[in-house]
């Protein structure tokens, strides 16, 4: 491991070598890595992320959004507004920083450092924004489109089929509010099996209408199932008006 540059376990240098950045502006990749606790600490240090920060997020709402409309031309722009939400929300943004171990690389004030900021999805969430407005600053929106092309490409399909990190009843809630429904209901449609090891079939409602049914060894699990399975044919049926 890199020995640690001031606060941090590794130099901008190191890290743009080890993810194989083309930040040509090191000074642009050093602001962003730097958080502000650091600069509380360190008067030599000029300038926080945060700006950064505030540039890298418009520029990926705007990347994301042009990549779902070339990438998926048959989604409506209900599909493409929820499907974004979800893209740039702060659990997946820190979770793509997370992939880039980009903790091992801010530079964080002592108190941050103590207090678990390197793996924290809130810090690393921000310092991706950062990044991303670096990327842009220095290359432009074609170099930033390259870089988050894998990154899109593979939470997209994991969102899609509702296998991500979120629980599938969130996701389904998010999808019926965006397009003014009600909140889903679950209702168990029958339970069956000893009390020890009760077998639940569990049917989605949205509006008075069942979208889908789910079955498991725990209510829970059912009704996980029925929203993941609704959420399936909600995605595959064709918008109406």
């Amino acid at each position: 491991m890199p020995e640690p540059n001031g606060r941090g376990l590794e130099t901008p240098q190191e890290f743009s070598q080890r993810v194989a950045l083309t930040i040509a502006d090191q000074r642009l990749l050093s602001r962003a890595l730097t958080h502000r606790s650091y600069l509380n600490e360190h008067p030599e240090a000029l300038e926080d992320n945060e700006r950064l920060e505030f540039l890298g997020d418009a520029v990926l709402d705007f990347v994301v959004g042009a990549w779902l409309y070339n990438h998926y031309p048959e989604m409506s722009e209900g599909e493409m507004t929820r499907l974004r939400a979800a893209l740039v929300r702060t659990e997946q943004l820190g979770s793509f920083g997370a992939q880039l171990d980009l903790g091992r690389a801010l530079r964080l004030g002592r108190g941050e450092e103590d207090g678990g900021g390197r793996e924290r999805p809130a810090m690393l969430c921000a310092a991706f924004e950062a990044l991303i407005g670096a990327m842009y600053l220095d290359g432009g929106v074609a170099v930033v489109e390259t870089f988050m092309q894998p990154f899109l490409a593979a939470a997209a399909d994991e969102i899609m089929n509702g296998e991500g990190d979120r629980d599938p009843k969130s996701l389904l809630q998010e999808w019926v509010q965006a397009r003014g429904q009600s909140t889903p209901r679950y209702h168990i449609v029958s339970e069956s099996g000893p009390d020890h090891q009760k077998y639940f079939v569990v049917e989605v409602v949205v509006d008075g209408k069942a979208l889908a049914r789910g079955e498991g060894y725990s209510k829970q699990r059912a009704s996980k199932q029925a929203a993941r399975a609704a959420l399936q044919e909600l995605m595959a049926a064709p918008e109406t008006e």
